[in-house]
């Protein structure tokens, strides 16, 4: 393994060297999210310019989040083995150098590959982001760093789909991916001068090939169903294989894991009750977060009948005031406890979602009372993301911090595969219930739409309640 390189000395001394830390973990985070949010945009432009289908161009978005879940288990354990501050450059290499080719690609089956190589990248970044914070900065000022982090995820969303509309109405759909470069360069150069040389390596350098062997196609088969649920019936054979297959081989690398003496993951994280309950929290979190832009763009859009440009700018509200209120959570969880404020946020959430279904997407419903029911979402999803990821880092022993933040990036793109998933096949089905009612057809078009988007943000509601139910699992320290 090549050696790797210490920081600059200068800044290594200089008193704000673990913020400049922080701040490189930040671009990762941020860049990530625009991604997520931008190519999301694009994929009505794909669809024309490939002249292919919606189920087809999807695989754009899917490739990535397929790779990236797939791969962070096993980077994050050789990143454990042989060192982060040489892989986590490499991830920002990866994800530049795909992303430029991207927009290099000349015919969708070549854009599905680099996107591949792209969500390997992701993985890498993924897999050292937050181990490379926690292990940098002064423990009694982590949940003020990981509020600066959460604040560059929301930015990047926010940012995604504005800058979206304008590179895609003023340029063309290959800007959308050549828009992470510049970042991605930069915080190469910035990571090689500031990150330090990793420390507490694990001494066992044995790697788990047979649970690789089973953990990735398990999570492989697992964000598939996840992305095809609404393409796939719930009886055909693909779904009903691929479920059974993603069960099986998840349950062969539990029995494997707790068998060998160096397992690719600790399974007994998942035995500390608030961690498990932290993780499955932070899935619901980025589940009402994705869940939510999906069904506001289909009503904004396809019910209010806005251009796109317009809809992105509205639904930026959500993340903006999501960016600004995650950091003071830090503050309100000193004062007043962190569960308190989680258990706040998932109230001020639902009851956000509640006033989108009560007033804001009635007829006689409001342009401000929906965009003052977007910031109260995003105010309240502020307040929660924050203090949970805080909390489930805490719940697991310090040694663990790393696969614990591994662990937390991965269910965050688990949660964001059930939001859009769950959210499209709420939508499907409540059309189609219209339709069978009525006898009529039901066109994905005007009220017959926003009617079908109020009964999905229900189940977004009970999305907020678990996460809620959650938070009120208390933390018992172990040594």
């Amino acid at each position: 393994m090549i050696a790797e390189p210490a920081p600059a000395a200068f800044l290594l001394r200089h008193p704000a060297h673990p913020w400049l830390v922080v701040a490189v973990t930040c671009t990762s985070a941020f860049i990530g999210q625009l991604d997520a949010s931008i190519v999301q945009l694009a994929l009505p432009a794909l669809k024309t310019a490939f002249n292919t289908t919606i189920d087809e161009v999807r695989w754009v978005a899917v490739a990535y989040l397929l790779t990236f879940a797939s791969c962070l288990p096993v980077f994050s354990r050789l990143c454990d083995m042989y060192g982060r501050k040489l892989l986590y450059l490499a991830g920002f290499g990866l994800f530049t150098l795909a992303s430029l080719l991207c927009g290099l690609a000349s015919d969708l089956p070549s854009l599905v590959a680099f996107r591949v190589l792209q969500g390997m990248g992701g993985a890498l970044l993924g897999a050292n982001s937050i181990a490379i914070l926690v292990k940098s900065i002064d423990p009694s000022r982590r949940d003020r760093a990981i509020g600066f982090l959460t604040a560059a995820q929301a930015i990047g969303v926010s940012l995604g789909p504005v800058v979206g509309g304008l590179l895609l109405d003023a340029l063309d759909w290959r800007w959308v991916f050549w828009a992470a470069v510049p970042f991605g360069l930069a915080a190469m150069v910035l990571g090689w001068l500031v990150l330090p040389r990793s420390t507490d390596l694990a001494k066992d350098k044995t790697f788990d090939w047979p649970g690789a062997l089973l953990l990735t196609p398990s999570l492989v088969l697992a964000v598939l169903v996840l992305n095809q649920v609404s393409v796939w019936p719930v009886t055909s054979p693909a779904m009903i294989v691929s479920v059974a297959a993603s069960v099986l081989l998840m349950a062969l690398f539990v029995r494997r894991e707790r068998a060998t003496a160096s397992p690719l993951v600790n399974l007994d994280l998942f035995g500390r009750k608030a961690f498990s309950a932290g993780i499955v929290a932070v899935g619901l979190g980025y589940a009402l977060l994705y869940g939510m832009f999906f069904l506001m763009s289909f009503a904004l859009m396809h019910g209010f009948h806005e251009n796109p440009r317009l809809a992105g700018i509205r639904l930026a509200i959500i993340p903006v005031v999501l960016g600004i209120v995650a950091p003071l959570s830090v503050v309100l969880s000193g004062r007043w406890g962190s569960a308190t404020v989680r258990v706040a946020g998932m109230a001020i959430t639902a009851a956000a979602l509640a006033a989108l279904c009560i007033i804001a997407l009635q007829p006689y419903g409001s342009l401000l009372a929906g965009l003052i029911a977007f910031a109260v979402f995003g105010a309240g999803l502020g307040l929660f993301v924050t203090p949970n990821s805080n909390a489930t880092i805490d719940a697991a022993p310090a040694r663990h911090a790393a696969e614990a933040g591994a662990t937390i990036n991965l269910f965050r793109v688990l949660g964001s595969c059930i939001g859009v998933s769950s959210a499209s096949s709420m939508l499907s089905w409540r059309l189609q219930a219209m339709a069978d009612s009525s006898g009529q057809p039901v066109f994905l078009a005007g009220h017959p739409l926003i009617e079908a988007v109020e009964s999905s943000l229900a189940m977004l509601v009970i999305f907020a309640l678990m996460a809620g139910a959650l938070s009120l699992v208390r933390h018992v320290r172990l040594a």
